[in-house]
């Protein structure tokens, strides 16, 4: 279950305005941190659904744990995002997938879409619960560095969301896909998996195309910004 950890363009949306130049340092820090917790969040939540449908893998290995380190991989989360960020402008990678064993679901049949949409689900939540706190929030602050670290949570989460739920391996949406496609459909399923590795650039492409206008949108909608 790999995803994006980050897009750093989406944070030029946010407006920065009446932050000091010690606030204004203080923010990049503090988006690493929501995106280190939104992403384990993210990964537990997988576990955690797994866990309730009957496979203990993750709990096994210790994955159910919000210590972010724990789910971390050195390239994925680290070199690979670091490399994008200096070469394109913004920030790709992943973090290692919480492992289950579908075997041992209770429910063979859609435990999987149940474990795989748990993540933008959490995601979903958070950024609702954040969104509607900053939109009836009270303007009683000197600083919007505030106003700006709650908008920061939304919108990550909200990428992390739409991007997880749209049907190309490895994204969780593709569960949901291959789940509800009827068996005469079968040479699709192949034909999608076997060219994924083909498909998911083209993806990225459409997604910055597309899914940006709609990441805007929600986070205008939740918070009532713009309105």
């Amino acid at each position: 279950m790999l995803y994006v950890t980050c897009f750093l363009r989406f944070t030029s949306y946010i407006k920065a305005d009446n932050i000091s130049s010690m606030e204004s340092l203080l923010l990049p820090i503090f988006y690493i941190v929501v995106i280190l917790y939104s992403v384990t969040i993210h990964e537990v939540s997988h576990g955690l659904m797994a866990n309730s449908l009957g496979d203990s893998t993750a709990k096994d290995l210790g994955r159910l744990s919000l210590n972010p380190i724990k789910h971390m991989d050195l390239f994925g989360s680290v070199i690979l995002p670091v490399l994008m960020f200096f070469t394109t402008g913004f920030a790709f990678g992943y973090a290692k997938p919480v492992p289950y064993n579908p075997n041992n679901l209770n429910d063979r049949k859609y435990g999987p879409v149940k474990v795989a949409l748990a993540g933008p689900a959490v995601n979903i939540i958070l950024a609702l619960l954040f969104g509607l706190t900053l939109r009836f929030m009270p303007d009683v602050f000197s600083s919007s560095l505030v106003p700006q670290l709650v908008s920061r949570i939304v919108m990550l989460n909200l990428v992390l969301a739409v991007f997880n739920m749209f049907p190309i391996p490895p994204l969780d949406g593709h569960w949901l896909l291959m789940a509800f496609l009827p068996s005469s459909m079968d040479a699709v399923k192949v034909f999608i998996y076997k060219n994924s590795f083909i498909l998911f650039p083209l993806f990225l492409i459409i997604f910055m195309v597309f899914g940006s206008p709609l990441v805007f949108w929600l986070f205008n909608l939740i918070t009532g910004a713009g309105m």
